[in-house]
């Protein structure tokens, strides 16, 4: 593997990636003075962790499409439980996507990441990062080689933790769950916003099998394994499901519609959405 110099930084080719298969998040890098946008919907991962008034003006966009979609209002806990998810879910592909696609695992303290949910927008600012001893960028000023793949798994966990610990203090007394079903909830926006873009990226299965290995069980602070199980449909034809660490308590305003990954979903619901899914898909 070679490190085509016009890029950014050793993670630019991953973020570019990512922005093709998912163009609903894109991802700039800033340099040198470069301060991320502070107006026009941008709010700092920093203001959202100190759980002030940015915090408060971020859940607000949660609670009107809550009230425009669903013609009702959330309890308090519950929009804290969606605006963590809609910020955590593409916190974490900064971290997670250039360790699935290169194996670089870049260090986004807190202050280093910006976030304009309307636009499906992120600024981070990019400076240490882990890899692997044959990596050409390993070379690079800010790199730390680690000695193999399962180091590297080490950096990904505390790199995720290292960013989402505060955002959950910011969150946290809103969502009024304990510290353990705090970090379910992060171990779930690990889990799916991979899984989801390894299917974009057509490597669903190297997907499954990577996270299964980065997140095993007794991995603190994250709570379970990835939770991955196959289920069998019509035909004998395999489903793949996996078990969430957590609820996002969306059956609160829809008890009869709860997500297919959902501990409160059965299995013979699951197999009966999946398989309906997998029938659309190939008409």
């Amino acid at each position: 593997m070679t490190l085509p110099t016009m890029l950014r930084s050793p993670v630019s080719a991953a973020y570019e990636r990512l922005a093709e298969v998912f163009p609903g998040l894109s991802v700039t890098e800033l340099t040198g003075a470069e301060q991320p946008p502070v107006t026009g919907g941008w709010v700092t991962a920093t203001a959202l962790a100190a759980g002030g008034p940015a915090l408060d003006a971020f859940l607000d966009w949660d609670r009107a499409q809550v009230q425009r979609d669903y013609g009702q209002s959330a309890r308090p806990d519950v929009i804290a439980g969606f605006g963590f998810h809609r910020y955590a879910w593409p916190a974490c592909l900064l971290i997670t996507v250039p360790w699935f696609l290169h194996r670089r695992v870049p260090r986004l303290p807190v202050g280093s990441v910006a976030f304009q949910r309307t636009l499906g927008r992120m600024t981070v600012r990019t400076g240490e990062f882990a890899c692997l001893p044959d990596d050409p960028a390993a070379a690079l000023p800010g790199a730390r080689a680690v000695a193999d793949e399962d180091a590297l798994r080490t950096e990904v966990r505390a790199a995720v933790a290292e960013h989402l610990d505060p955002v959950l203090d910011g969150f946290g007394p809103r969502m009024r769950r304990g510290r353990r079903a705090l970090w379910g909830m992060a171990t779930d926006e690990i889990v799916e916003g991979l899984w989801y873009i390894a299917h974009l990226l057509g490597e669903e299965q190297r997907g499954v099998t990577e996270l299964e290995r980065l997140l095993p069980g007794a991995t603190a602070p994250y709570v379970g394994a990835a939770g991955f199980r196959e289920l069998t449909g019509p035909q004998g034809r395999p489903l793949p499901t996996r078990d969430r660490a957590s609820c996002c308590l969306f059956y609160t305003l829809r008890p009869e519609d709860t997500c297919v990954t959902c501990p409160r979903t059965c299995d013979a619901d699951r197999v009966a959405r999946l398989s309906s899914d997998t029938a659309r898909s190939a008409d």
